[in-house]
């Protein structure tokens, strides 16, 4: 108790800054790779609190990394993730505006506690979650490969949920070639690039009898031509295929390409795949290092845990695979609401979601203290990490 009386302590020196940053990122909602206010505030503040930092990470001009060292020993190396892009329409409607300052809060305590056993903190930016995800061009740059663990919590509806898994997802785009015509006059001159797209959604409808019930294909037409009476030469259809392992989803997304080229055969078109946006694996929870979480958001009061279905996905799975991760929610809301919405961002800005977001702090600060002193700890969480 004497440690958790402490961190609320540390925390209150802090929370007003991280509501008043909560407050100017929802009121200044910026898209994925966009996030030029967001990220200068995040280095600002760094700064100003006497960490180092380090911006257009990999090359992504949003992009950031606080760092704190220890001068005294070398030790475990934690990164924090932070979020912070928003979505078309509704701005902050997946809560990414309280999601990095609770990284954040947690980073500004745990600086105290890397002086005092050693070791090594990371604040990482990672924008474009909802797109084009950072994290996935950080993992392939190797940023986290000697990282020790990473760790990031999600705002919800209602109550903590703990790090489960999310679904690998690709995101594709057919693009479907023919030849102009009159519509009317001369329709047998013509090859209807659109008839390849509907051809396309009628086989990927077919193909879901044989899909697992876990995973999930969605698309649009994205292009269908100009006007009826034109016989569209060009048209286009986006689509996210995903499921709960990167080996089912490799596998179903072979299965929907074939649906394409089947489509391109039978209308008559030619055929162009591409990906438009980076694919996403899926998330391996760290049960070691999850337990740890959990543990320590009971010792601070919260009742119960929820589980998480895992549907959705997120370029965090992709930092799971190169380092021991875990991704937990905390609420924002005293009901059940629907991410993604506007009802979502408002209530990331409520009461209740300063108090869930304390609560996530304490208990990401307390496992980063843990990692810290611990060895044994940190041995058992690589090892589980190891054999995945």
């Amino acid at each position: 108790m004497e440690l958790i009386l402490e961190l609320k302590n540390n925390l209150n020196s802090y929370m007003e800054d991280l509501k008043e940053m909560n407050e100017f990122f929802y009121n200044n909602p910026e898209l994925g790779n966009e996030e030029y206010l967001a990220k200068e505030k995040y280095c600002n503040y760094l700064k100003k609190n006497n960490f180092q930092v380090e911006e257009n990470i990999c090359g992504i001009p949003t992009a950031f990394i606080g760092k704190y060292e220890s001068t005294k020993k070398e030790g475990p190396k934690i990164a924090l993730l932070a979020e912070y892009d928003a979505l078309p329409e509704i701005g902050h409607g997946c809560g990414h505006n309280i999601l990095g300052l609770t990284s954040l809060g947690a980073f500004l305590i745990l600086k105290k506690y890397v002086e005092e056993y050693g070791g090594s903190l990371f604040l990482i930016g990672t924008p474009a979650e909802e797109t084009n995800g950072a994290k996935v061009t950080m993992v392939e740059n190797g940023l986290f490969s000697d990282m020790d663990v990473a760790m990031i919590v999600h705002p919800s509806g209602k109550g903590h949920y703990r790090s489960s898994t999310s679904q690998a997802m690709e995101a594709l785009k057919f693009k479907f070639y023919g030849k102009t015509a009159h519509a009317a006059g001369d329709p047998y001159n013509g090859i209807n690039a659109l008839d390849g797209v509907l051809t396309l959604f009628a086989s990927v409808n077919a193909l879901r009898q044989q899909t697992l019930s876990t995973s999930r294909i969605h698309g649009i037409i994205s292009n269908g031509g100009l006007t009826p009476n034109i016989i569209p030469d060009y048209a286009e259809a986006k689509f996210y295929v995903r499921a709960n392992k990167l080996k089912d989803m490799e596998e179903l997304v072979e299965k929907v390409k074939n649906c394409a080229k089947g489509a391109a055969l039978s209308s008559g078109t030619k055929l162009e795949i591409e990906n438009y946006e980076f694919s996403f694996y899926d998330m391996i929870t760290n049960k070691t290092l999850s337990n740890l979480y959990e543990n320590n958001l009971k010792k601070i009061g919260v009742e119960e845990i929820f589980e998480d279905e895992g549907l959705g996905s997120t370029d965090m799975g992709n930092v799971s695979h190169q380092c021991p991760s875990i991704h937990p929610y905390f609420p924002i809301s005293s009901k059940e609401i629907t991410g993604h919405s506007l009802e979502f961002a408002e209530a990331s800005i409520s009461e209740k979601a300063y108090e869930g977001m304390e609560e996530a702090i304490l208990a990401l600060s307390m496992t980063g203290i843990e990692i810290l002193k611990d060895k044994e700890l940190l041995k058992n969480i690589k090892e589980e990490f190891n054999k995945k």
